[in-house]
């Protein structure tokens, strides 16, 4: 068995492994209601947690798909980081909105350092991506795979929380939008590793 099926293999089990999803204790527990003046939806810390770390997690995707839509050896690969590019940068616009009109920072403390606290693995290192950017051409294409598969079910897994215990109908619909979308893609990278 080759590395590159090997690295599939392996990745495959992970993702087929249950998610434990764990909520933060307490910090939903205050929802800021409607108001009636302004028109803001409600919305409680979980939704604000959940987008301050797609923030991040996004920039981070945008930095590795950019990489690779001019390294990856083989134009699927590289029509599918342009297209994450273009739907993650719509996305991360409208996420910075809904925060604006919230009047929360864009990160937080915790979306810094941890995706842990609410239900997902540690997020992508800066040095994870950095030994991505050093990568040989030949190597290049199936580290970004690993990486990236990796990266999006962080994304499913933190998704799967605000779905469950967010408050906002507009962050909880995107949320759903994302564990369909980052499935798709996963399973498309892994179909990609074992080719």
């Amino acid at each position: 068995m080759s590395a590159r099926r090997r690295t599939a293999a392996a990745l495959a089990a992970v993702l087929a492994a249950p998610l434990v999803l764990t909520a933060c204790r307490g910090e939903q527990a205050k929802t800021e209601p409607a108001s009636a003046a302004s028109g803001t939806p409600r919305y409680n810390a979980e939704d604000v947690m959940f987008l301050q770390m797609m923030v991040a997690h996004h920039k981070q995707g945008l930095e590795m798909v950019r990489l690779a839509a001019g390294r990856a050896a083989h134009p699927q690969v590289r029509t599918l980081a342009s297209a994450v590019d273009t739907t993650q940068s719509e996305e991360l616009e409208l996420m910075t909105s809904w925060l604006h009109r919230w009047k929360k920072p864009l990160a937080s403390g915790a979306a810094a350092h941890t995706h842990q606290h609410h239900g997902a693995s540690p997020g992508t290192t800066a040095k994870e991506i950095d030994t991505l950017r050093r990568e040989k051409d030949a190597e290049f294409e199936p580290a970004f795979l690993t990486l990236f598969t990796a990266h999006q079910h962080n994304a499913v897994e933190m998704a799967q929380v605000e779905r469950k215990n967010g408050a906002n109908p507009d962050a909880r619909a995107f949320a759903g939008r994302v564990v369909e979308s980052r499935t798709a893609e996963i399973k498309q990278m892994l179909g990609f590793l074992n080719t």
